[in-house]
């Protein structure tokens, strides 16, 4: 049986790898509701208890089509969901930030009657709002848990000083950044890094993306690969020299997998989930198969040495590329 992980040091326990509903409505080409309710269903029915949505996939549906899937297992799932990105529905690829406390209330109301539940289990702020300090939009988030809306608190792509803030003002349960062996930018700055406040205030860490948005799988060899409206054909990292640089990267991963029978996908979850017990990634896909690749990580072991020359053939700085273009990145690590 597989141990559970507990998200911080108060948090509740989660199957250690969890499920990241995002694609299943946006951002990565056609999508299949039913196809993705069934993939959900498949996770519980396997253990992962973890799922993570947001109010502004979608936009605005993502929510109600995880609220659907698991509306008759609710007492099943530590459910997470996120408010403070704000989108212009004439301009879908535009990023606004609010973190107003009249603006927290409002959100999680309206994620409360998409998700058709009664509370959210974690509750992040998606982004920081740099006009509100962090102390004002926390302190509302704390009082939704008085309130009985919200169980546990969490922040998405906060920096070290606001996580800091924010922990002052109520405990923080979880941290929610991108993270994987190509995203490494949490563990920069040695004892201040993001990573190790997290761990120095017991903190649970959730990487997102963990598997470089489908880069590290090694199924994608083209940027001709993606669907038209598939977003990361504008994303750094995807694009021309970038996309040549880093399929470079992926393909020594490959090769290490192979030696060592697993899939490249379950070597790069395998990497995130012996980073240490405060992580518990979420990596996202819509279909069974992916899924059922994903949680054969848990049968991969890593040793010191295998972690050595993963770090051998992929350093934390050799990626090429930012992870969002230059707006979308503004909002990041504030």
């Amino acid at each position: 049986m597989t141990a559970l992980r507990k998200l911080g040091r108060h948090g509740p326990q989660v199957f250690p790898l969890g499920l990241g509903c995002m694609g299943m409505s946006e951002f990565y080409g056609a999508h299949d509701d039913a196809e993705s309710i069934r993939t959900i269903n498949h996770a519980i029915d396997n253990g992962v208890n973890f799922i993570d949505t947001a109010d502004i996939y979608g936009p605005y549906t993502n929510e109600s089509l995880v609220g659907r899937a698991i509306a008759a297992r609710r007492d099943s799932v530590v459910l997470a969901t996120k408010f403070g990105i704000v989108r212009d529905a004439a301009n879908l690829v535009a990023r606004g930030v609010d973190g107003r406390p009249e603006y927290v209330r409002a959100s999680c109301d309206a994620s409360l009657k998409r998700l058709g539940v009664e509370h959210i289990d974690l509750y992040y702020q998606h982004r920081v709002d740099p006009q509100v300090p962090i102390e004002e939009t926390v302190g509302a988030m704390a009082e939704l848990v008085k309130a009985g809306k919200v169980r546990w608190l969490g922040l998405s792509e906060a920096g070290a000083q606001t996580i800091e803030r924010a922990h002052a003002v109520h405990p923080i349960t979880a941290l929610q950044s991108e993270y994987s062996l190509w995203t490494r930018d949490v563990e920069a700055g040695g004892d201040q890094s993001i990573l190790a406040t997290c761990q120095r205030l017991g903190i649970a860490f959730v990487p997102y993306s963990p598997l470089g948005r489908g880069f590290l799988t090694g199924t994608i060899r083209s940027p001709e690969d993606f669907a038209q409206d598939d977003y990361r054909r504008t994303s750094p990292r995807f694009m021309g020299e970038n996309f040549a640089r880093n399929l470079a990267l992926v393909d020594k991963v490959n090769a290490l997998a192979r030696d060592k029978g697993c899939s490249p996908a379950q070597l790069a979850l395998a990497w995130v989930l012996a980073r240490g017990e405060m992580l518990a990634p979420i990596p996202g896909t819509r279909r069974v198969a992916n899924l059922d690749d994903n949680l054969g990580a848990l049968d991969v072991v890593l040793d010191a040495a295998d972690m050595a020359a993963i770090d051998a053939v992929f350093p934390a700085d050799a990626v090429a590329g930012t992870r969002y273009p230059g707006q979308v990145m503004s909002l990041l690590a504030r």
